[in-house]
């Protein structure tokens, strides 16, 4: 084979990965494009069939409708106090014990990483009545405190994930902070955290969602009618008697964008940090 001919089949081939990915990313916006062009249509217009792929006239309103359908300001609010707290705790937490099982040195390091590992074998519907008891018995039930302080106690998933990407940190680099006097607190903030946000950014996006989205919890924990979140508001909403198709789609979009936007604006740390990056 020729130069010119290798050089043809290469750009081929790139162009044939190139378009299978825009292929593949239309099949998964298809759902995301369904939602959106229902939840701009009218009611009759959900009657017809087939269904139109373009709306006939776009209805704004039914986005201020489902906003005043039920309080979504409120659960609004609720969801992204738990979501940042339980975002920052879970960095915080296993970022710190991360740090102790990757970059020092200590007798049975590894054997209560093994052990700390061990857990995620739990179910987790064993540990619901469990954790409903202690948490009523310190008089959280109500409160979103079951929601967010378990964050601050360390993930064992994140641990793994945020120690295999800290072991690939160069050791010198922590020797010559501590030859040259930095305590480990120094070394954490200074030196290992700059260089482990992209597994950071996959922490707090994995947290976000997961707490953004959490229906068992705020079901469980949650009474009160103001305390409630988006995902115990949007299927209250769903089981309705008087829904509105194109009103639930709107609203599920609105609850969707946050999650959007943080993923776009920390897409690049996150693709790295899930990849376990790599330093030069």
């Amino acid at each position: 084979m020729s130069a010119g001919e290798a050089r043809a089949r290469l750009i081929w081939d790139r162009i044939a990965v190139r378009i299978f990915l825009i292929v593949m990313s239309l099949v998964f916006l298809l759902p995301l494009y369904w939602m959106l062009i229902t939840s701009v249509k009218s009611n009759e217009e959900l009657g017809i069939t087939p269904s139109t792929i373009w709306p006939q006239q776009w209805h704004w309103e039914n986005y201020t409708a489902a906003f005043d359908a039920f309080p979504f300001a409120t659960f609004f609010g609720n969801s992204l106090i738990i979501t940042v707290l339980s975002v920052l705790g879970s960095v915080l937490s296993c970022l710190i014990a991360a740090y102790g099982f990757a970059c020092i040195e200590w007798r049975g390091r590894e054997k209560v990483f093994y052990l700390v590992l061990a857990t995620l074998f739990i179910p987790f519907p064993i540990a619901i009545i469990p954790s409903f008891d202690l948490f009523a018995w310190l008089g959280w039930i109500n409160t979103f405190l079951p929601l967010i302080v378990p964050n601050f106690l360390g993930s064992a998933f994140f641990i793994f994930l945020l120690r295999q990407f800290l072991l690939q940190i160069p050791k010198d680099h922590l020797d010559a902070a501590r030859v040259d006097g930095a305590s480990e607190w120094q070394i954490l903030w200074r030196i290992v955290l700059p260089m482990s946000l992209p597994a950071v950014a996959a922490v707090a996006i994995f947290t976000a969602i997961g707490s953004w989205n959490d229906f068992i919890g705020p079901l469980l924990y949650l009474q009160d009618e103001s305390r409630q979140t988006l995902a115990i508001g949007i299927q209250a909403f769903r089981t309705s008697h008087d829904i509105q198709f194109n009103q639930l789609m709107a609203a599920s979009l609105m609850i969707l964008l946050p999650l959007v936007i943080l993923f776009f604006a920390a897409q690049r740390y996150f693709i790295r940090g899930i990849t376990l990056g790599s330093f030069k």
